[in-house]
């Protein structure tokens, strides 16, 4: 395996303004991801791709990393997809000799994944896969809590069945977006939700939480001070 490890994290933020260098428990944000990579990997395969000068500086700064570039200026717009992040980190490093196999997409806005979450996800991937992605339960399951509204304005179950309770439904994932072992081969020749050959590494709640708002910001903070395990 030749892999190379992409960490995408844009210098806006609507939700915690400034969240990727934002201090969690007296650090900023994405080193709780670096230092969890380079547990794994050379930092040499280890790509922060990002449009700001700030993050550039704190990374570089607090984690012995550097930042191969700053994004262009079509990568670094609102609109800008995380597909074409990927491709544009995986053409710099071919251009750079390097001809990865294998891409581990990590958000940095997932604290509590580990270096063991990683190496464990890594042993389910295979050539033959499009894609590990990690996942929790969901506890929305369309089978027995999720409703869409019809033409008439009335609620049906998402997913018909006659399930009587919610535990006798079969479980359901949701993508916790901390963790993805992608095949370049199958990037190149398409979007993750074109992948057909998708295999589950199941993370627990708490590992999973991804920060978005504040309230999972204070969450998080809550779950560190407090030594939740």
């Amino acid at each position: 395996m030749n892999p190379l490890v992409v960490i995408p994290a844009r210098g806006g933020s609507k939700g915690v303004p400034k969240k990727n260098i934002k201090l969690l428990n007296g650090k900023p944000l994405i080193n709780y991801t670096i230092e969890v990579a380079q547990k794994v990997f050379d930092n040499a395969i280890i790509c922060v791709t990002t449009d700001s000068q700030e993050i550039k500086k704190v990374v570089e700064n607090t984690t012995g990393l550097k930042v191969p570039f700053l994004r262009p200026e079509n990568l670094a717009t609102d609109n800008a997809g995380t597909y074409e992040v990927l491709l544009h980190a995986i053409d710099f490093y071919e251009r750079q000799g390097y001809f990865a196999d294998t891409l581990i997409l990590l958000q940095p806005t997932s604290p509590f994944r580990t270096n063991k979450h990683i190496e464990e996800a890594m042993e389910l991937f295979s050539e033959n896969v499009d894609m590990v992605v990690s996942v929790k339960e969901t506890k929305s399951n369309p089978y027995y809590l999720l409703f869409e509204e019809d033409q008439d304005g009335f609620l049906s179950k998402s997913k018909e069945s006659n399930f009587a309770r919610r535990q006798d439904c079969p479980p359901v994932w949701e993508f916790n977006g901390a963790l993805y072992i992608i095949n370049i081969k199958s990037l190149k020749n398409g979007r993750l939700d074109s992948f057909k050959k998708t295999i589950k590494y199941v993370m627990t709640e708490m590992d999973s939480i991804d920060i978005d708002t504040m309230f999972d910001w204070k969450l998080c903070e809550f779950i560190i001070n407090k030594d939740i395990s």
